[in-house]
C-alpha cells in the first residue's frame, strides 16, 4: 500500500512466528524480540519525528492483531497507547485541543484496563463496568445515561479518567502502568492471547482457519478522527462486500475513533454521504480506492467475488530471518487538519 501511494502511518509488525514461539514456550518471547521492537520503534520515531513517552512530541501507537485470513472483531485492539497522566497534558497544550486529548486518554484506559489488565463483565453483571461508570456519570451530571459521548466536556473526561484508574485498581489491585514501555509489552501480549480467546477459536472452527497460523502484532503511529468536526475514521472497500461490485464502500464516523465504528457506539454514515460533509476527504479516499494494489496485498472474500479491502495489511519483510519488521498498513483514519 505504501508503495502505490497510499498515507500508510509509519509502523511495524511482529509476525505470526512469535505468535507460535509465544504458545509453544509458556506465553515467552524469543530473546531477540525486545531489542528488535525497540529498534523498530526507533525508526517509527524517526520517521515521526516524535518518541515514544516524550516530554516535548510523544509518539502515541496503536496495538492491533493482523491474522493471516480476516477475522474481523475477533481479536484485541488497543489504541492511544502511550498516553498518561504527563502525555495527556502534553498532547492539551500542543493540539490546543483539550476535550481531545482527555477524551483519547479515556478511551485508552478503557481499552487497556479491559483487554491488558481483564477489567471485564463479573458473573451477574449486566454491563461493562467501564460503560457502568460512563452511564453512572452521565445519569449524574445530565440525568440520562444515553447522553452522547461527543457532548461530554473536558471535566467530564477529567473525571472519567480518575473513575476508570481507581476502578482498575479495585478491580486488580494494580495501578495502570504510567510507562509507555511497559503498556507496549502489555498490549503486544493481549493481542497474541487474544490469538485463543473463545469466540476467535470459534469463528476459526467456523471458517476452517487453522489454529497453528497464529496472528501478526501490528504497531502503528496513531492517526486521531477524534480531533472535532473535522476529523473522522471509517472502514472501506474497494467493492461492495455483498455484491461484489466495483463501488468505492463503507461507512464513517465523524468526531470518532475506529472502535466506534466497528463496535456500534454510534450508527456510521454510508461512506457517499462523506462527499457532502468533507468533499475534500471524500475525493481524496475515493481516487485512493481506484489505484491498483500489488500483489501482497490481502483480499476480503464474499460470496461471489474477491473485494479488496483498503484497510488490509499489506507487507513486506524487511529482514529474512527477523521476528519483527514489516511494512503494514491500518484502518484509515484521518484529520482535515492532516
Amino acid at each position: 500500500m505504501t508503495r502505490i501511494g497510499l498515507p500508510v502511518p509509519p509502523g511495524f509488525t511482529i509476525t505470526t512466528e512469535v505468535c507460535s514461539y509465544f504458545y509453544d514456550h509458556n506465553r515467552s518471547y524469543p530473546t531477540q524480540l525486545e531489542a528488535q521492537v525497540a529498534a523498530a520503534m526507533a525508526k517509527v520515531e524517526k520517521s515521526t519525528g516524535k518518541r515514544f513517552g516524550d516530554q516535548e512530541r510523544p509518539l502515541l501507537v496503536s496495538v492491533r492483531s493482523g491474522a493471516r485470513d480476516s477475522m474481523p472483531g475477533m481479536m484485541d485492539t488497543i489504541l492511544n497507547l502511550g498516553m498518561n497522566d504527563e502525555v495527556v497534558e502534553i498532547v492539551a497544550k500542543k493540539s490546543k485541543n483539550a476535550r481531545f486529548a482527555w477524551d483519547s486518554y479515556r478511551r485508552f484506559l478503557q481499552m487497556y484496563g479491559d483487554v491488558v489488565m481483564g477489567v471485564q463483565k463479573r458473573p451477574g453483571e449486566d454491563h461493562e463496568p467501564f460503560e457502568a461508570v460512563i452511564e453512572g456519570l452521565k445519569d449524574k451530571r445530565y440525568g440520562k445515561h444515553d447522553f452522547p459521548d461527543v457532548r461530554l466536556t473536558v471535566a467530564d473526561l477529567k473525571e472519567l479518567v480518575q473513575r476508570f484508574k481507581a476502578l482498575i485498581n479495585e478491580r486488580t489491585g494494580k495501578s495502570f502502568p504510567q510507562d509507555p514501555n511497559e503498556q507496549l509489552w502489555g498490549a503486544i501480549g493481549a493481542v497474541f492471547g487474544s490469538w485463543m480467546n473463545d469466540r476467535a477459536i470459534v469463528y476459526r472452527r467456523k471458517y476452517g482457519i487453522p489454529h497453528e497460523w497464529g496472528t501478526a502484532v501490528n504497531v502503528q503511529t496513531m492517526v486521531f478522527g477524534n480531533m472535532g468536526d473535522t476529523s473522522a475514521t471509517g472502514v472501506a472497500f474497494t467493492r461492495d462486500p455483498a455484491t461484489g461490485e466495483k463501488v468505492f464502500y463503507g461507512e464513517y464516523l465523524i468526531n470518532a475513533q475506529g472502535e466506534d465504528v466497528v463496535a456500534g457506539v454510534r450508527t456510521p454514515h454510508p461512506i457517499a454521504d462523506l462527499a457532502k460533509e468533507m468533499p475534500a476527504a471524500h475525493k481524496g479516499a475515493d481516487e485512493r480506492s481506484r489505484r491498483p494494489l500489488n500483489s501482497t496485498s490481502r483480499t476480503c472474500r464474499t460470496s461471489n467475488s474477491r473485494s479488496r479491502k483498503i484497510a488490509s495489511t499489506s507487507c513486506k519483510r524487511e529482514t529474512a530471518n527477523a521476528p519483527v519488521m514489516r511494512r503494514c498498513a491500518s484502518p484509515w483514519t484521518w484529520s482535515a487538519k492532516n
